[in-house]
């Protein structure tokens, strides 16, 4: 493996992007040891501290070194608030610095996918067994986890009172236990299972990257920024891009083979702009020449909007006040240096739950709310945590309405994309923005949350009509960072599709995405191992394509040549 210097040159494969689908990417093709396989990656390595301490991902969101610092647009849903829009850059990508959740969503979502593309190969029976075979459950192996592969999967190493109390008070509120969430059906309440190995964060890079350094046919460019895709005519040739010692250097990789966008659902569509492919008038207006119209790039962005309700409590301790004394902080820092465990162990959410935001509506046969549940409270993310002890459940509609966009501004390949999500921008998506946060109260005033005397903070109780909770709704919600389907796959025939169901980019040749991007719908949960499975099936693609055009030539190698006389 050659790393760090910038390289040009030929390639059989160039990969954008060493985020969760990148490292994957890397790992399968290079696996093949007689093809060359490029990978470019924005940021640095992932040698930062804070990355591989669970709760680093404080210090690792907003911190240039990580993070790409988007900001969306002011945003009429959220009563005109912009959002920091966190995006790793780092190897490892977004897997560097999330919550670790390992979560697969809904058997529903994947059997939508299956529809709304005419190919079954992206059914939940399909895709199950992808995820069995990337995955190393602490269970080990049974007919829903596999073990022995490179995606670490463990139990949380902490508990907390307030969490155990939210826990049974769902549960009197009609919400059944549950001991894993990831067997098609995530109904119920229970704990999280994260990316973690004994206490550290278990990312892409380390899961997929490190293990394929050592091979020869593998190169790794770091800090070194894409901007543009290059074509003869409709082919993807390969890619130009920054880097060097200044960064004013302009390199080209060539890729004999395929280019492979794995940049994410914000620089996919972003970089596919830039070179030409997108709505054609919208990118003629930025003097950008035209390779190929295809309306569909940077539409139908889908992110999950956290609506974060934080109560105070009484007779139970939190983080808040654990943290809050020199003395907690060094308890909390010996808990971690001895046992790699307590709150420097955690992952921004332990407790999960997911319900019908109405069990009277017979619309609704799935769970469609899912919480994050802290033992924290703080006013906003990356301020302070309050001073009196406090608890936050985030409730998160799983499958909104809403669609967004992200599209560049400019022809600048170092200015930000303009990201407008469109959060509750439907009268269905404020209808159950209302209702989650009637259920969170329906929970919270069960009997095993009274003896801690709850009440509620944020954001307040003075809410109380359909009216009312909406503009709450638009006050309180964040992102809960799982922005996808900015490059969707579809048909041919399908104006919105960006790419087919083998992931190839519709109307050029040599040029695909696998990445979150791709997701027709948003999966019914936190997107991470949905991505990574996306780039497993995506590699298992191009090999596939690889070893048949390898056929034909052989086929077409070995015919007798007719000569008429």
């Amino acid at each position: 493996m050659k790393s760090e210097t910038m390289f040009e040159g030929q390639f059989d494969y160039v990969i954008v992007g060493a985020g969760t689908a990148g490292c994957v990417l890397a790992n399968r093709l290079s696996e093949d040891a007689d093809v060359s396989v490029l990978l470019i990656e924005a940021g640095g390595k992932d040698d930062y501290a804070w990355i591989h301490v669970p709760v680093g991902y404080l210090y690792c969101i907003g911190n240039p070194r990580t993070d790409w610092l988007y900001r969306t647009e002011q945003e009429r849903g959220l009563n005109g608030r912009a959002l920091s829009y966190p995006r790793g850059r780092v190897l490892g990508g977004s897997s560097s610095i999330n919550g670790m959740i390992y979560m697969r969503g809904q058997r529903e979502d994947y059997d939508e996918w299956a529809r709304v593309t005419g190919d079954p190969a992206w059914s939940w029976d399909e895709v199950l067994p992808v995820f069995k075979r990337s995955e190393d459950h602490h269970g080990g192996a049974n007919a829903w986890h596999g073990a022995g592969g490179p995606w670490r999967v463990e139990k949380q190493r902490l508990k907390w009172k307030v969490l155990e109390a939210f826990r049974q008070a769902a549960q009197e509120a009609g919400i059944p236990a549950t001991d894993d969430f990831n067997r098609g059906d995530n109904s119920g309440v229970g704990y999280f299972e994260v990316n973690q190995k004994r206490g550290i964060r278990w990312n892409a890079s380390k899961a997929f990257l490190r293990p394929a350094l050592e091979r020869p046919n593998l190169t790794v460019v770091t800090g070194a920024q894409v901007r543009r895709l290059t074509f003869d005519g409709k082919r993807c040739t390969g890619v130009a891009y920054r880097g060097g010692a200044t960064g004013e250097r302009e390199f080209v990789a060539q890729a004999r083979i395929e280019v492979v966008l794995a940049a994410g659902a914000v620089n996919s569509p972003q970089l596919l702009e830039l070179s030409g492919i997108g709505n054609g008038a919208r990118l003629q207006r930025l003097g950008i020449q035209v390779v190929h119209d295809l309306r569909g790039v940077g539409e139908n962005l889908q992110d999950h909007l956290q609506l974060r309700m934080a109560y105070r409590v009484r007779g139970v301790r939190t983080l808040n006040t654990m943290s809050a004394h020199w003395w907690g902080k060094m308890l909390i820092a010996m808990q971690y240096a001895l046992w790699r465990s307590g709150p420097m162990s955690m992952s921004p959410s332990q407790l999960g739950a997911f319900a019908k935001s109405a069990e009277n509506d017979a619309s609704i046969t799935r769970p469609d709310i899912e919480y994050h549940v802290q033992p924290l409270s703080l006013d906003r993310f990356g301020e302070p945590l309050h001073r009196f002890n406090a608890f936050t459940a985030s409730a998160c509609h799983l499958r909104p309405t809403s669609r967004g966009s992200i599209h560049i501004a400019s022809a600048d390949p170092f200015a930000a994309p303009a990201i407008a999500p469109n959060y509750l921008s439907t009268d269905y998506d404020r209808h159950v923005a209302a209702n989650a946060l009637r259920l969170t109260r329906r929970i919270v005033q069960a009997s095993a949350l009274a003896r801690y005397f709850p009440e509620e903070i944020l954001p307040g109780p003075q809410y109380q009509t359909e009216e009312e909770l909406a503009r709450a709704a638009g006050d309180i919600g964040t992102t809960i960072f799982h922005p996808v389907g900015t490059c969707r796959m579809g048909t041919s025939n399908d104006p919105g599709a960006v790419v087919d169901t083998r992931l190839r980019v519709l109307g050029v040749a040599g040029l695909r995405v696998v990445d979150a991007s791709v997701m027709p719908t948003i999966t019914s949960g936190n997107t991470n191992s949905p991505t990574l499975m996306i780039a497993e099936r995506g590699s298992d693609m191009i090999r596939a394509d690889r070893r048949e055009r390898a056929r034909l030539a052989r086929a077409n190698a070995a015919s007798p040549i007719v000569t008429a006389m």
